[in-house]
């Protein structure tokens, strides 16, 4: 199966030779249509670079990332970005940068609003509403774009157990809606990673020390001498 990302060898240092931090070491991956994969690991092990690598938000610095020009990606940080402007205008802006004229993006924002339970919200100012619904505009935001390939970076650290676990069902719903699209994240939270996730990548220092099926890696396969680390993580044990 052809993959639509794929990262071969890839390494990404940022600052001067002496004093460098390597923030991705040699990292080879492949994503393929469906797959849900979780990002796993300590604070600074390499997640967020490695989303942003995957998405062409970072360029590596030795390796190579090839995607399939064909699909369409989209990325949610943990922290959405929303312009001072209506709740619908934020949605219709990002579809209108990817080239749909702007008297045609309405409807599809009310409809990507919709799913996500905000179309009584449109017209009010985006920046404030809560943290939670201010995630869900940022979900409508990318949903709209109809992605391939969606990436999420911590979406739900920031906010209060209903919203994390309301974000979490809009996923599995978008997820059910379009079967092949594919699911990236980094997440800290365990359950989340059981819930969501069909493969787990469990990051140190920038290596990628396990690249297992979520049934494999929360089971007997981290008992091997060769996943030590990601079995301290998981138990908590990590120093």
């Amino acid at each position: 199966m052809m993959a639509l990302v794929e990262a071969r060898n890839v390494s990404v240092q940022f600052g001067a030779s002496a004093r460098a931090v390597h923030a991705l070491q040699s990292v080879s991956m492949q994503v393929h249509a469906g797959e849900r994969i979780a990002l796993v690991g300590a604070n600074g092990c390499g997640k967020s670079t490695l989303l942003r690598l995957l998405h062409g938000l970072q360029r590596p610095t030795s390796g190579s990332v090839q995607r399939d020009a064909a699909s369409r990606q989209a990325m949610l940080f943990q922290r959405p970005h929303l312009l001072r402007l209506s709740v619908i205008n934020n949605v219709a802006l990002g579809m209108w940068l990817r080239g749909t004229p702007w008297n045609h993006t309405r409807e599809r924002a009310l409809e990507s609003l919709r799913g996500v339970g905000l179309e009584d919200l449109a017209q009010r100012p985006a920046h404030k509403l809560s943290g939670g619904q201010q995630q869900r505009v940022a979900l409508a935001r990318a949903w709209a774009l109809a992605p391939q390939v969606l990436l999420l970076d911590e979406p739900t650290a920031s906010l209060d157990p209903h919203a994390k676990r309301e974000v979490e069902s809009l996923l599995a719903n978008m997820a059910s809606q379009q079967p092949d699209m594919t699911l990236i994240f980094a997440s800290h939270n365990l359950g989340q990673v059981k819930r969501m996730a069909s493969r787990v990548l469990y990051l140190e220092q920038g290596r990628v020390l396990a690249d297992l099926p979520v049934a494999d890696f929360f089971g007997g396969a981290l008992q091997q001498d060769c996943y030590r680390q990601a079995q301290l993580f998981v138990k908590g044990e990590l120093v």
